[in-house]
């Protein structure tokens, strides 16, 4: 193998190390667009932890035998709403996110050390046989500095996400509150759109639609991205990326 062809396979391995199975993925997608992931339990993720808070100590429910009305209940019927492992539950995110800020520093700072050592129990006399020049004991080391510093940065972020997605409730909190998780995917053409949103809800701030805001949810975690042609040329290549980490300048 002659050096040129050589140089570019270490090349190509070296991008597909950076990439990881990342770049195999979008390669096996070349001409066709991005598969959908199919529909599966999301407690059955690797990645999947079971999320544990601090719980409130258990109350024995109070037994009433002649009473029409049950402890916990909400109606004489049953409650549609999701209340259990598996029920389904849709949530609402509707944020508007304004953000303004605006920093100006600058910094000066000047400085100067001189040092000498004109007697030092007679050793000075030394000096001038450790040196092929002559030696000033009281000008040995003299030195200075400045330095200066300016910047200006400015921050101005306006995003409005707005959305429906249901849910599925993964498990029920001792307390009785409960955790969903809800994924979504939408592919237009060749860009693949994801939604995801996962949290902490309480069962009575359940609407009677079965629906539930985001800002009723604890530990909410809210994801709206995508991958596609579109999203590969909107995101700089990994060796800038690498760059921008690395280059202290």
């Amino acid at each position: 193998m002659t050096a040129p062809r050589a140089t570019l396979a270490l090349a190509l391995a070296l991008a597909l190390a950076l990439g990881g199975c990342g770049n195999l993925e979008r390669l096996s997608e070349i001409g066709r667009p991005p598969a959908m992931t199919p529909s599966s339990d999301p407690t059955a993720d690797p990645q999947y932890r079971p999320l544990q808070l601090p719980m409130p100590r258990a109350e024995p429910t109070p037994s009433e035998p002649a009473s029409l009305w049950r402890t916990g209940s909400r109606a004489f019927f049953k409650d549609q709403r999701a209340a259990q492992v598996g029920d389904i539950v849709t949530v609402l995110v509707n944020t508007t996110d304004t953000a303004n800020l605006s920093n100006v520093t600058a910094e000066t700072r000047n400085g100067q050390e001189t040092l000498g050592i004109p007697n030092l129990f007679g050793l000075e006399a030394q000096l001038p046989k450790l040196f092929t020049r002559a030696v000033n004991p009281s000008q040995l080391v003299s030195a200075s500095s400045a330095g200066k510093a300016g910047g200006n940065g400015s921050i101005q972020r306006n995003e409005t996400v707005t959305l429906r997605l249901a849910g599925v409730v993964t498990q029920v909190l001792p307390n009785g509150n409960l955790v969903i998780f809800a994924r979504q995917e939408m592919r237009v053409n060749s860009e693949l759109r994801e939604l995801q949103v996962s949290g902490v809800i309480r069962p009575q701030d359940i609407a009677s639609d079965n629906t539930v805001s985001h800002d009723r949810m604890a530990e909410a975690r809210i994801s709206y991205g995508g991958r596609g042609q579109l999203t590969d040329v909107q995101t700089p290549r990994y060796g800038q990326q690498a760059m921008d980490i690395l280059l202290p300048f």
